[in-house]
C-alpha cells in the first residue's frame, strides 16, 4: 500500500510552526545548492528529504487509518526518516518529524481513537515521542531502551507531569542485557501501562538497533526475539482493542541484520512461524 504525504495540520497537531518551517527552510536549501544541509551533528537533509520526511509521516496515518476501519488487519510501515526523537519543537536523532505521535494525534482528531498505547524497543530512549505526550493521560508512552547512551534521557523517574504523570514508562537496560531479560523487561512494561490504561489502539515504535551486532547498539536481540515481542504485542493488542496495531520503522544501521529484524516482525503480525535464529 501507498499513501499521500502528511498535511500541514497533520504535523501540527504535534509539530510547533517553527519547527515545520525550519526543516522545510533546510530542504529548500539543499534544493538550491544540490548538496546536503546540516540541520544537527546527527540530522542531515538532501533536496528529497522533505518528501520523504512527509510519506513517511502520511503513510504512519494512513496504515493506521486502514487498520483503524477494518480494512486491514494490522501493518508494518517501511519508511524512513524515522521520528522518535524528533520533539514537537526539534529535529535531531536522523528524525525530522515524529510518525508515531503524528499518527497518534491524526487518530485521535479523526475519532478513531480516544486511548492510544505508544511502545518503543528501539535502542535509544525516544524522547521526541515523550516530550509530546508528557501532560497527556490519553496516550501512554513505554520505551525500553539502553541506558546509559544517546539522547542522554529517559530515566525511570520520567513518569510525566500535569494530568500525564504515571502514562510514560521508561525502563533503561545496560548494554548486553541477556534476550531473555530484555523480553521479559518488555513484556512486564506492557504489562505494567495495560495494568492503568486500557487502550484503543497501540503503535509500536520498532527500532532494529537493539539487535546484536548494530553499529549504534550496544544490546543483544535476534530476529526470533523480535518475532516473541512483536507476538506479545499482536496478542495485547487482540485482548484489548480488537488487534489494531501498527509498526513503525524507527533506527537500525547494518542492513543485513535489519531486513532479518524486520522480516521476524512481519511474520509475527501476519501470524506466521518465526525465525529460528
Amino acid at each position: 500500500m501507498e499513501a499521500k504525504g502528511a498535511t500541514r495540520e497533520d504535523l501540527e497537531r504535534v509539530h510547533s510552526s517553527a519547527q515545520i518551517e525550519a526543516v522545510r527552510a533546510a530542504c529548500l536549501e539543499a534544493e538550491t545548492s544540490q548538496g546536503i544541509v546540516t540541520i544537527d551533528a546527527d540530522t542531515k537533509v538532501s533536496s528529497a528529504s522533505w518528501d520523504a520526511a512527509l510519506g513517511s509521516a502520511g503513510t504512519a496515518i494512513e496504515a493506521a487509518r486502514a487498520v483503524a476501519q477494518g480494512t486491514i488487519a494490522n501493518a508494518f510501515v517501511a519508511t524512513r526518516p524515522p521520528g522518535h526523537h524528533a520533539t514537537p519543537d526539534r529535529a535531531m536523532g536522523f528524525c525530522l518529524f515524529n510518525n508515531v505521535a503524528v499518527t497518534a494525534r491524526a487518530l485521535q482528531a479523526e475519532g478513531l481513537a480516544d486511548r492510544v498505547l505508544i511502545l518503543d524497543w528501539d535502542v535509544h530512549h525516544g524522547n521526541g515521542t515523550q516530550d509530546a505526550f508528557y501532560d497527556d493521560p490519553s496516550v501512554f508512552f513505554v520505551s525500553v531502551h539502553q541506558a546509559p547512551h544517546y539522547p542522554g534521557t529517559g530515566g525511570a523517574s520520567e513518569t510525566g507531569v500535569g494530568e500525564g504523570v504515571g502514562t510514560t514508562l521508561n525502563v533503561p537496560l545496560a548494554a548486553g542485557t541477556p534476550p531473555a531479560q530484555h523480553r521479559a523487561a518488555f513484556e512486564d512494561a506492557v504489562g505494567q501501562a495495560l495494568s492503568d490504561f486500557a487502550p484503543d489502539f497501540v503503535l509500536l515504535s520498532a527500532g532494529f538497533d537493539c539487535m546484536a551486532g548494530d553499529p549504534l547498539g550496544g544490546m543483544l536481540l535476534e530476529p526470533s526475539d523480535l518475532y516473541s515481542m512483536t507476538r506479545h504485542v499482536v496478542d495485547v493488542a487482540a485482548a484489548e482493542c480488537d488487534g489494531r496495531v501498527v509498526a513503525v520503522l524507527e533506527g537500525g544501521y547494518e542492513p543485513r541484520r535489519l531486513g532479518l529484524g524486520v522480516v521476524g516482525v512481519i511474520r509475527a503480525l501476519a501470524g506466521l512461524e518465526g525465525p529460528t535464529g
